[in-house]
């Protein structure tokens, strides 16, 4: 693709967490690979370190946000707070940013973490077009988005909205119970926020979702209907079509790599719950046993923060230790991406981030799913019941499920179907594939703005 000669600039807004801050810089990349310059707005919270990303500009905003406001675990809160903060210092920074434009560096779009919603907002102020991304599966908007009901108040939901004869065919995803579960622990907040971001959507130009078109064909569709406004683009997964970025917020302890590389192909089962999911001391110690009388070697990651209230490590008794040996290796943060495509890795513990998911189709690994909050309920029932390669953890029953996906028959039939999966992905991104040809149409979308 021929780019003009004037440089097009995209701004990014991020949203400031570790599962949002990485594919947002990996799409990023993916722009930046094109032709187009790229500008960073990020809050001050966790901020990205520009000196991994020497290509882009970086610009700090005001966000009022505080370690404190983030360790109540409480997501609605967070994002509310993000929005109202940072919309202020966000139109600041649009409008130098004009003011510094020339010709040969025009501002083309905002593009922005579809949590930080406010964006669009500040994009229809200056007339300039927004673009939504989604970071989590595009299923979620038909169960998170809401719509106000006409001549009354109250709202309704996307699924409300659907017809009987599109509902089948996302069936498996038991979008329904979802919903319904999530009406029960409804606020008026949490609604309000739901219809922000459902306003924001229908204003923006274009969304972009880390996904691609064989793994949710159905929804897309269904999403489009409901906003034909706005063009859907299936550009993932960013992580394969960006080059290898740094982007992690915690070391990587990559001495684990020499570890993998003593073990027997497919035997390991690698175990992460990502950056923002805590357990209790309880949930640990289970999870320490369940690893060790499993009897399969495993790579296991205790971030800080992960355990409540404690350590995490201090809490491995003397004879778990002793009970494991050299079967186990235990670090604070590991290369994931690495770590999935090594060949002695046969399966996943995981909460079943969109990112790790994602992760782990790529490189054709089963997963064991503990789920913790948000889209991670809806990601659970993409692995274990419309692809089927993976299982949901039991309570109780740790040491059952790590021998059935690594041992057992059910496990290698699951280990087929994730490279099968893993071939259609290597597929959609070869020339002429769905998600190489999405990412050319946004190219030029974003061109003729």
């Amino acid at each position: 693709m021929e780019m003009n000669q004037k440089s097009n600039r995209v701004v990014f807004m991020l949203y400031p967490f570790q599962g949002h801050i990485n594919p947002m810089l990996q799409l990023a990349t993916i722009l930046h690979s094109r032709g187009f310059s790229i500008t960073l707005v990020h809050p001050q919270f966790n901020s990205p370190n520009p000196s991994n990303h020497p290509e882009f500009t970086f610009i700090p905003i005001s966000d009022n946000f505080s370690e404190s406001k983030v360790s109540t675990g409480d997501i609605i809160s967070i994002v509310s707070a993000l929005n109202k903060n940072c919309e202020a210092p966000f139109k600041q920074c649009i409008e130098q940013l004009l003011k510094e434009d020339d010709h040969h560096d025009q501002i083309s779009c905002i593009v922005y973490d579809g949590l930080m919603f406010f964006a669009q907002s500040v994009a229809d102020h200056f007339k300039l077009p927004g673009i939504s991304v989604r970071t989590s599966p595009a299923a979620t908007i038909l169960v998170y988005e809401v719509f106000p009901r006409l001549h009354e108040q109250g709202y309704i939901s996307l699924l409300d909205l659907m017809s009987q004869d599109q509902a089948p065919d996302i069936e498996s995803l038991r979008l329904k119970e979802l919903a319904a579960v999530m009406r029960e622990k409804t606020t008026d907040g949490i609604v309000e926020l739901r219809a922000a971001l459902t306003d924001s959507l229908k204003k923006s130009s274009a969304i972009i979702v880390n996904t691609m078109n064989f793994l949710e064909q159905e929804a897309v569709k269904i999403i489009q209907e409901m906003f034909p406004a706005s063009s859907i683009f299936t550009t993932g997964p960013f992580h394969k079509l960006a080059p290898s970025i740094s982007s992690s917020l915690l070391k990587e302890d990559t001495n684990c790599i020499s570890w993998l590389n003593r073990q027997s192909p497919k035997s390991v089962i690698y175990v992460s719950f990502g950056s923002m999911a805590s357990i209790d001391e309880k949930e640990l110690l289970e999870m320490a046993w369940g690893l060790a009388d499993s009897e399969q070697p495993f790579l296991w990651v205790i971030r800080p923060g992960m355990v409540r209230d404690s350590k995490g490590m201090e809490l491995l008794t003397k004879s778990f230790e002793e009970r494991i040996g050299e079967r186990g290796c235990i670090v604070e943060w590991a290369p994931q991406k690495e770590v999935l495509k090594h060949e002695a890795v046969g399966g996943f513990w995981t909460h079943c981030g969109w990112n790790s998911i994602l992760e782990s189709i790529c490189e054709g690994v089963p997963m064991l799913c503990r789920p913790f909050f948000g889209d991670q309920n809806l990601n659970v029932r993409f692995v274990c019941d419309v692809w089927n390669v993976g299982l949901e953890l039991e309570s109780g029953k740790i040491k059952k499920a790590i021998r059935k996906l690594m041992v057992d028959r059910e496990g290698e039939e699951m280990r087929k179907r994730a490279k099968d999966l893993k071939q259609k992905v290597d597929m959609s991104l070869k020339e002429g594939g769905s998600s190489y040809n999405s990412l050319n149409d946004l190219a030029e979308k974003i061109l003729s703005f």
